[in-house]
């Protein structure tokens, strides 16, 4: 576990009840920014819940993959997950900072324990995929020392791929 003034940042099982509400909450801000920015509405709720159903998070357990959970004050703040791609690369996913803390510095935190937990995998890259509406996300991996690097992954929702060594 990592502690910063009042953050936590620690490993947390993919299913743990603070994960699953923030995993419903980071898939749906995902996936209302994607149809508000292509088709001028928010997901529809069975569209979500189907989504959601398919996508539980099982790449982000024990042995290939780990979840992180940030508290602030005790409070589950945020999250990130890492999964391995192959012998050298981990690849990170989920990161999530609820809207109350965002701007805090909490988002560093959680990305830097999830490459410590890449690092546990046995991983000496972290690669990411991300959105172009997701300017945010893109400004702090910059500032992480991500570099933009060739695309690894091939989806209507792939549009920038970020890489560090570790």
């Amino acid at each position: 576990m990592t502690t910063y003034d009042t953050w936590t940042v620690a490993p947390e099982p993919f299913d743990s009840p603070d994960a699953a509400a923030l995993w419903r909450e980071c898939y749906t801000h995902m996936s209302d920014s994607w149809y508000l920015l292509k088709e001028d509405r928010r997901t529809d709720p069975h569209e979500l819940e189907r989504e959601i159903a398919a996508n539980p998070g099982t790449e982000l357990a024990a042995p290939g993959g780990s979840l992180v959970v940030a508290r602030h004050d005790g409070a589950a703040a945020g999250m990130a997950g890492v999964r391995l791609l192959d012998d050298e690369r981990a690849e990170l996913k989920r990161v999530y900072l609820r809207p109350a803390f965002r701007g805090t510095g909490g988002a560093a935190l959680i990305v830097r324990a999830a490459e410590d937990q890449a690092r546990l995998l046995g991983a000496s890259r972290m690669v990411l995929e991300t959105r172009s509406d997701f300017v945010a996300a893109r400004a702090l991996y910059k500032r992480l020392g991500y570099d933009e690097i060739e695309p690894y992954t091939f989806t209507p929702y792939s549009e920038h791929w970020f890489g560090k060594e570790l």
